[in-house]
């Protein structure tokens, strides 16, 4: 990054859902802030706070170590500042405040941070038994990327075909490149999603 003059910009839309620790999460961010950089971070609590219909967030910029770093940071402010009143002018104001008693509160943010490794744990949970079951029904092909990804979602690998028939013959319904939430895995139905999608890539190799 530093070789070829890059700007560091984080999308941070799962801390703390993809492995379960917030600071294990935030080690890039982190590392890229030690080692100096000038960097802008949007982060988002749609997903680990729950507040999708609220878009909340934070967006941060931090300035590079130096003896200009206070005015930059302000000067950036004030030109943040103006974009936001002509983009967004008055935000939703509930989810904020939701995530403000949380993360203000020590008893409130340990419990919610509990409550992430228990969330995040069960995808995983999910990503093994499915990667299991297709492994055990022979299904063609390879499926470690299954556990190799991370997060609440997973491309699955298959095509729109497949997907065409996913919904048609076994009433199964993700985006049409395959794209699949894996918090709608449960053990209840992740053995019929393994066995819907071995049989529509067997019939459509």
């Amino acid at each position: 990054m530093r070789a070829g003059d890059h700007f560091p910009f984080f999308d941070c839309a799962y801390q703390g859902f993809a492995s379960g620790s917030l600071a294990q999460d935030a080690w890039a961010i982190e590392h890229f802030v030690e080692q100096g950089f000038e960097l802008c971070i949007a982060q988002s609590f749609a997903k680990n706070f729950g507040l999708y219909g609220e878009r909340t967030g934070a967006f941060h910029f931090v300035a590079a170590p130096g003896p200009n770093a206070v005015d930059t940071a302000k000067r950036v402010a004030s030109q943040l500042a103006i974009l936001q009143r002509s983009e967004i002018s008055n935000p939703p104001a509930y989810g904020a405040r939701i995530a403000s008693t949380v993360l203000n509160s020590p008893e409130l943010f340990s419990e919610w941070e509990e409550d992430l490794k228990t969330m995040s744990g069960r995808i995983i949970e999910m990503r093994r038994a499915l990667r299991d079951h297709l492994e055990k029904l022979g299904t063609p092909g390879s499926w470690t990327h299954i556990t190799n990804q991370i997060g609440m979602f997973s491309f699955t690998g298959l095509s729109e075909a497949h997907v065409a028939k996913l919904r048609e013959k076994w009433h199964v319904y993700m985006t049409k490149n395959g794209r699949i939430s894996m918090a709608g895995l449960n053990t209840g139905n992740v053995e019929y999603f393994a066995q819907a999608v071995d049989d529509v890539v067997r019939e459509l190799k």
